[in-house]
């Protein structure tokens, strides 16, 4: 009797494989639209946090941070901190309170998101290139990145999150928030009524806007030139190593 040669049934992938990404991109799409909500919670926000006394920068740097975290624009609540609290406090508890937001986002998107994604696109020689850029140039770049208004401050920390730069890197670059976050406080304290600009008025920018603005498209220039010159070494690293491997495999058979 002959043998019956039956084909062995091809191993199912895991339901999980699948069910993590979507959980991740259903967890991004619920984190922007809750941003979106809570962003027309702000005017009551700030309103609450002046009426707090004493106690208004804890609940300031409590909201600004949560706001961070949940996408919504700090632009109105860095204005509002110059209404409420001054030039000189406003920026200190500003600075404070982005700190702990991008903070909190970095290491959400680090341990929460990274794992997910690192491994899909390692496999692309461009994406390679930028995180190990970030990596060995990474306070540079981000310093520069901050710098500049054209990059969206909330997106940045966990696009920063998911990549290979150390945290703290990160952290120290984030002096380049300064420039901007003086100007906007600054510009706070001068129309100094919160509820118009809790209510999204924003004031008239002045020249220090557009000096600001073209620092940020100098920084915005220089940082796309470090990041490419670093992603070139590292790519260049790469081959080598790889055709280095290759030499060695054929000289050892």
């Amino acid at each position: 009797m002959k043998d019956v040669l039956v084909a062995a049934p091809r191993p199912r992938k895991p339901v999980s494989r699948f069910i993590r990404p979507v959980l991740l991109v259903a967890g991004v799409i619920a984190l922007v639209m809750a941003g979106r909500s809570l962003a027309g919670l702000v005017p009551a926000g700030v309103e609450y946090v002046r009426s707090l006394g004493p106690l208004a920068p804890i609940g300031f740097v409590l909201l600004y941070a949560v706001a961070t975290v949940a996408f919504v624009p700090g632009s109105v609540l860095t204005l509002a901190a110059g209404a409420i609290f001054g030039l000189g406090w406003g920026i200190v508890i500003v600075m404070v309170s982005a700190i702990l937001g991008e903070s909190g986002a970095f290491f959400l998107a680090r341990y929460g998101i990274r794992g997910l994604v690192a491994k899909r696109l390692a496999s692309s020689p461009g994406f390679a290139g930028l995180d190990e850029a970030l990596r060995s140039e990474g306070r540079k770049i981000v310093f520069l990145l901050r710098l500049s208004p054209l990059i969206p401050f909330n997106a940045l920390n966990y696009l920063l999150g998911i990549s290979r730069v150390r945290f703290v890197d990160f952290l120290i670059a984030s002096a380049g928030m300064l420039p901007g976050t003086a100007l906007y406080v600054y510009y706070g304290k001068v129309a100094g009524d919160v509820a118009t600009l809790a209510a999204g008025a924003a004031p008239a920018k002045g020249v220090g806007y557009y000096v600001l603005l073209g620092a940020g498209l100098v920084a915005t220039i220089g940082v796309t030139a470090i990041i490419t010159r670093a992603a070139r070494r590292a790519l260049a690293a790469s081959r080598a190593a790889v055709n280095d491997a290759g030499e060695e495999e054929a000289h050892g058979q």
